[in-house]
């Protein structure tokens, strides 16, 4: 007669045979012993001075050569940027610094002076062209304020004494451009920038 409290009524060997019958049927794998791999039990000797050693090959690799020297700098001499030319200029013979300062001469000399140098004057030659288209444009400007007021005097006879006075201002304004020019000092007159450049443009050297 099975107690109350048995948990296993009939068979009271039932645990030690559950666990014969799970190792019957469930063989482990061997355990096989793991080696880690060998490592030398002393460290080669290294001496110091095998350590401090290159090759020629190494050392050449991690040279370099010294830096060289700059140049001084020599700053440009601005002074000799405008200085008038000696040299002579292309189908004239005639030195740049006085072909320059022609076109601005007063009394028409400049305006014939200017219209020639820019028919015979090379397009490579810049600074005897714009000199020369300049002058001309300044002369022609002149001549359309007097002609004005030449007309205006003649009208109303009042504009006569402006007129001398205007004659007598660009004169001696032309005679300073000339003398500027030939000392090789900038002369721009910014008034007639336009005509300036057309006339440089449209007339050319006469081609021979």
């Amino acid at each position: 007669m099975p107690k109350k409290f048995d948990t296993n009524p009939l068979d009271p060997n039932f645990p030690e045979k559950a666990k014969a019958a799970a190792a019957s049927r469930y063989d482990a794998p061997p355990k096989t012993p793991y080696s880690t791999s060998e490592f030398p039990t002393t460290p080669p000797s290294i001496t110091e001075e095998e350590t401090r050693r290159f090759s020629e090959s190494d050392f050449q690799a991690y040279s370099y050569a010294a830096p060289q020297p700059m140049a001084p700098y020599a700053p440009a001499n601005f002074s000799d940027m405008n200085r008038a030319s000696e040299r002579k200029v292309a189908k004239t013979g005639v030195a740049e610094k006085w072909l320059i300062g022609l076109p601005y001469l007063p009394f028409s000399i400049g305006l014939v002076a200017g219209l020639i140098l820019l028919l015979i004057i090379p397009k490579e030659e810049t600074k005897v062209r714009f000199h020369a288209a300049q002058g001309l444009a300044a002369h022609v400007g002149i001549l359309i304020v007097t002609s004005i007021l030449s007309i205006v005097s003649n009208i109303t006879g009042l504009a006569e004494i402006g007129s001398l006075i205007f004659t007598l201002v660009t004169t001696i304004m032309l005679i300073i451009f000339a003398i500027k020019a030939w000392k090789g000092k900038p002369v721009h007159i910014e008034t007639v920038d336009d005509l300036t450049n057309w006339l440089e443009e449209k007339i050319g050297p006469i081609k021979s």
